[in-house]
């Protein structure tokens, strides 16, 4: 009897749960971790094998994340495998052409479905006063990205810029590499498949470089995101009526670091997964609250999506081949869309609009500047510099705003608060309630404007530790976090100097 109830208690461990699913940061995916990489080591010597342990894995981790809409990957890897095979083999333009837009309209079809049907039914139901219900959809996760793979696949191969794979299981592996699944980055074929072919290899730069990444991945998440969240953020965006203008701009500037530790963790993390299993995938962050204009702030954030935007949309619609005016609606489409594709929300497309109108701006304040020679230098130009990175980094809190409030009243409450009842001298009291909320935000802000060459020296000193010093080192860090998560006082108790 007791061994049946352990058995039950390990199948369902083992499976899918909906209120559960396996997160980068759970103790589930350590234990996970661990196994794969057992199996991988195991399998290293051989590509074949390598390639179908990787995969087999990843397709656990989907089901694990998502459940039978694991299925969804198998789907579109067999449809886009298939179809870019048939696009590079034809040599009829108009066939080539055809098979694109099936392409196309099947990726983006899927991701529509699942993710906007909802949001144009209630548009529908808003314009013309019906009642259509919503239907019950399950938003797949990592869907958005491995659409977007899909889609530069094809469309790569279709330019004859890329070939596609002979093997299925090739593909598939692309597709559904686990560490990049839940966000991102964006993974290009032309990137990442030659590197399936060559022998496995691991040095001590790649476990130095993989430690440190996964490392800071988890301490962003897990030390930082998850508890100022926690423990101040979510009270303030729950209800921004309830507090104080101050109180909500630390809000603002609490989301700020939880959404660029959360998506840079988990890239982070993704990279460093990707180093030890003997893939290196280009960096999807590169501190991009130091930007001092929204066009370079856009070439430090989230750089997958946006060099995925360019390439795929923005030059497509015309770029800067079109004329100024011409450019500078592209640049506002671009975003636009790019707003639509985080969520199906009008906070969203406003979000990207805002956005886009800022790049048209700033790329308007590019040209007058070339013109006359480009801007001053030495001191003023440093000072200049500074009054960039504060006008840029508060502007994109601004709009942290809409993309972060539940609808747009509550957008505009927040906003209402700040400008209308910032109440400057509740300062002290709000310290005394969250002191170590805010220690833990001027500590993220601090590393996170420390000089590259730090974040440098740290990787070479991990990479000149032995294996076994790096595992030793990596235990006792999961064992911390363990001990942060599973305790809402130790964390507070460590910062009261």
């Amino acid at each position: 009897m007791k061994m049946t109830i352990e058995l039950n208690k390990i199948i369902s461990l083992l499976t899918y749960n909906e209120k559960n699913p396996i997160l980068f940061n759970s103790a589930f995916f350590m234990y996970y971790f661990a196994v794969f990489l057992l199996f991988y080591l195991a399998a290293s010597s051989n590509k074949r094998a390598r390639v179908a342990v990787f995969t087999v894995f990843s397709l656990y981790f989907f089901y694990m994340a998502c459940g039978m809409y694991v299925g969804l990957v198998l789907l579109s890897a067999v449809v886009d495998f298939n179809l870019s095979r048939w696009i590079y083999k034809s040599e009829k333009a108009g066939f080539r052409k055809r098979l694109l837009i099936l392409s196309i309209v099947l990726n983006l079809g899927l991701l529509f479905y699942f993710k906007y049907t909802n949001f144009f039914i209630g548009m529908m139901n808003d314009l013309a006063h019906g009642n259509i219900h919503p239907l019950k959809l399950i938003l797949p996760i990592g869907i958005s990205f491995y659409t977007f793979e899909n889609l530069s696949y094809t469309v790569d191969v279709y330019k004859r810029e890329f070939k596609p794979v002979d093997d299925f299981m090739d593909y598939l592996f692309f597709l559904s590499f686990f560490p990049k699944l839940m966000m991102g980055p964006i993974v290009r074929a032309a990137d990442f498949i030659p590197q399936i072919y060559k022998p496995y290899v691991l040095d001590r730069e790649d476990i130095g470089k993989g430690m440190y990444l996964i490392v800071a991945g988890l301490f962003k998440k897990v030390v930082i995101s998850d508890f100022i969240n926690q423990n101040f953020v979510q009270y303030i965006f729950d209800d921004p009526a309830k507090h104080t203008g101050l109180e909500c701009l630390m809000g603002v500037y609490g989301y700020a670091l939880i959404i660029y530790c959360d998506f840079s963790g988990y890239s982070d993390m993704a990279l460093g997964i990707a180093r030890w299993t003997g893939f290196k995938i280009p960096p999807n962050f590169d501190s991009p609250y130091q930007s001092s204009s929204i066009t370079e702030f856009w070439r430090r954030w989230h750089i997958s999506l946006s060099s995925w935007l360019r390439d795929y949309l923005y030059i497509p619609l015309g770029g800067n081949r079109k004329g100024k005016v011409r450019q500078y609606v592209n640049l506002f489409l671009t975003m636009l869309i790019g707003g639509f594709w985080h969520g199906a929300s009008w906070n969203f497309i406003f979000w990207g609009g805002l956005h886009g109108t800022a790049l048209a701006v700033d790329k308007v304040r590019i040209d007058y500047l070339k013109k006359r020679g480009g801007g001053p230098a030495g001191f003023w130009g440093g000072v200049l510099k500074v009054i960039g990175v504060l006008i840029t980094f508060n502007f994109v809190c601004f709009c942290w705003v809409f993309f972060k409030a539940a609808t747009f009243s509550d957008a505009w409450s927040l906003i209402h608060q700040v400008v209308y009842d910032f109440q400057p001298e509740v300062w002290l009291e709000l310290y005394n309630g969250y002191t170590a909320v805010f220690w833990v935000m001027l500590m993220a802000f601090v590393l996170h404007f420390l000089p590259k060459k730090m974040e440098l020296g740290t990787e070479n000193l991990l990479s000149r530790v032995p294996v076994v010093g790096n595992v030793v080192i990596m235990v006792v860090f999961i064992w911390l976090l363990a001990q942060v998560k599973s305790s809402q006082t130790m964390l507070p108790i460590y910062l009261q100097f």
